[in-house]
């Protein structure tokens, strides 16, 4: 990733392709600029929440998302029964079931940041990574160090109390999640795409791309509880049954919006993310012993 360098930046909105020579060209795909608030009003909206995109964009990303989950899903499908693994093999097992999750969640993944890069650059000719969010993390007088340590611990302790939460709580139900864990290829994979995309890809998504519409339109307030409200939501069929674990998904994903609502930058929620899961997942490691004993109720 290419964090700019420039802090000096007084706003992300790019310029409308053309403005510098005055140029009638249509924009990409023939849409229309997005409406820019007022100068005066502009000026009260912070650096952080200057993005091009709008509801529009959201509801055109949704759509997008919709549909890449079931295309996706047919080829992933359409590639197993060419492998030889029959819809009846593949409900009889776990360990086919994860790889066809994991496979699955990866390419909704890359597709998703693929297009959003894609998007960004044609209908605004934005540079993704810094428009979507991705700036450098000030540290002020603190040594950058010592910062970055600060949140990799504060994601080690969200995981712990969480966990702990859980654990008191408990739950009756069989968690849909706890059958891939099971199979210890698939709890493997599972963790490891936990830790080395799912922070990246989700922060770019939720902190990136749609809280700061929501911040902007309904108040930082509204924008930090409904994105980590709906991050949370969206985790749900994975924990289906389990109420408390939802909740505590839900609890999740509003710190993580928080930390990014304040320090102005995906970089600050993204590491508490990434701390987050590495931790989690270090625990199953632990309790399975190495995943040599997949423990009951994982």
């Amino acid at each position: 990733m290419n964090f700019e360098d420039d802090h000096r930046l007084s706003s992300n909105v790019p310029e409308p392709a053309g403005a510098e020579t005055g140029s009638n060209e249509p924009r990409p795909f023939g849409l229309a600029a997005p409406s820019e608030p007022p100068p005066q009003a502009a000026a009260h909206v912070p650096e952080d929440l200057r993005v091009p995109w709008g509801w529009l964009d959201l509801l055109v990303f949704v759509i997008v998302a919709f549909l890449a989950t079931i295309v996706i899903g047919a080829v992933v499908f359409a590639g197993f029964l060419v492998c030889g693994v029959s819809l009846s093999q593949l409900r009889a097992s776990v360990g086919k079931q994860g790889l066809f999750a994991i496979i699955n969640q990866v390419l909704l993944f890359l597709g998703l940041i693929a297009y959003l890069a894609a998007y960004l650059r044609l209908r605004f000719s934005a540079r993704f990574w810094r428009t979507i969010g991705w700036r450098p993390l000030e540290t002020g007088r603190m040594p950058a160090a010592i910062s970055y340590v600060g949140y990799v611990a504060s994601g080690f302790l969200l995981a712990a109390t969480v966990q702990i939460v859980s654990a008191v709580a408990g739950t009756k139900a069989k968690l849909p999640i706890e059958r891939l864990f099971e199979d210890r290829l698939t709890a493997l994979l599972i963790m490891l795409m936990a830790v080395l995309m799912a922070p990246l890809v989700e922060e770019t998504i939720f902190r990136g791309f749609i809280y700061p519409v929501v911040a902007r339109s309904l108040g930082r307030g509204v924008g930090i509880v409904a994105t980590g409200t709906l991050f949370g939501l969206l985790h749900a069929s994975q924990l289906w049954g389990g109420w408390t674990q939802i909740a505590l998904l839900v609890f999740v994903g509003i710190v993580l919006t928080y930390a990014r609502a304040v320090k102005g930058t995906v970089v600050a929620s993204f590491l508490i993310h990434l701390s987050y899961n590495f931790c989690v997942s270090l625990a199953f490691v632990i309790a399975s012993h190495g995943l040599k004993v997949i423990p009951p109720g994982s």
